[in-house]
């Protein structure tokens, strides 16, 4: 099941986001750290109604954030639609022990079929340059890349912007 995240599930979230960054770091891939994703960011999420969880018999198994917000990062990319009318995916995570049996996908069938529903024109996200991985499985999903992003306190490596019109 897929709903809104609750504050007192912020140290569940804390530990699946950890998890994936020691398995990403595992795997040559500094694309999460100390830094981020945070507690600050997760608690302004929740005060926004815009972070979910996917869980099973009470046990929350990943997350992802579905905004409406558009970061100052993203600002310079041309993307294909107009500013104004997308959703934006964040922190989308499934603990690593549970990967690969389509938690991910789920999260961003519910995440896309939200957008439509709310008559968005478009989702939009970002991925890490380093984590190709991450890369196939939006461009398979139809998502188009478009520019590269920094995060310096995150990588000196960029994230690519990716849009999928809906």
């Amino acid at each position: 099941m897929i709903r809104r995240a609750k504050i007192s599930e912020i140290p569940d979230i804390l530990t699946i986001t950890r998890a994936c960054a020691q398995k990403m770091q595992e795997n040559g891939i500094f694309q999460w750290n100390e830094h981020y994703p945070s507690k600050e960011a997760f608690l302004k999420d929740i005060e926004r109604e815009e972070l979910f969880v996917i869980e099973e018999n009470n046990i929350v198994q990943g997350t992802i954030v579905i905004s409406t917000l558009m970061d100052e990062e993203y600002k310079p990319i041309q993307w294909v639609t107009s500013n104004g009318n997308s959703t934006y995916i964040h922190r989308l995570s499934v603990h690593p022990d549970l990967q690969g049996k389509g938690l991910a996908q789920k999260m961003m069938d519910f995440a896309e079929n939200h957008a439509r529903e709310y008559r968005f024109v478009s989702v939009r996200l970002d991925t890490f340059s380093q984590n190709k991985r991450n890369q196939r499985f939006y461009e398979q999903r139809g998502y188009q890349k478009l520019g590269d992003i920094y995060f310096p306190k995150q990588s000196e490596h960029p994230f690519h912007c990716y849009e999928l019109v809906l």
